[in-house]
């Protein structure tokens, strides 16, 4: 089980890192005046994907090892799973390259759900 909760961690890790970049690249493509293209878009499903499966390692910690720390924990981790899928349901109607700065400042705001989380594990 160690194995896994050491993966849960690194995992989340790599959630940070990588909503950061996708986060960064949606303001670029706004800055550009451009709309989010189809990498952009897979971008986002890939992070939103990563995170699910980040919470089934969290839900497999919890069962085999007990609780986190403080529970604010589990909180943060369904939060980083719902709020990119929720933030590409939100800008549907703006323009391209409003889509792109929001979803941008999406990923940004998730990867600080996501450093929350490390923080309270």
């Amino acid at each position: 089980m160690d194995l896994v909760l050491s993966l849960h961690g690194r995992v989340g890790y790599a959630l940070v890192l990588y909503y950061t970049l996708v986060g960064l690249w949606g303001i670029v493509q706004g800055v550009r005046d451009r709309g989010p293209n189809a990498s952009f878009s897979g971008a986002i499903a890939i992070a939103t994907i990563a995170a699910v499966g980040q919470g089934g390692l969290g839900l497999l910690v919890l069962l085999f090892s007990g609780a986190p720390r403080e529970a604010l924990h589990i909180l943060y981790g369904f939060a980083v799973a719902v709020a990119m899928p929720l933030a590409v349901t939100l800008v549907r109607d703006r323009t391209p390259r409003g889509q792109s700065v929001a979803l941008g400042l999406a990923a940004l705001f998730t990867a600080g759900l996501a450093i929350r989380g490390i923080t309270t594990s």
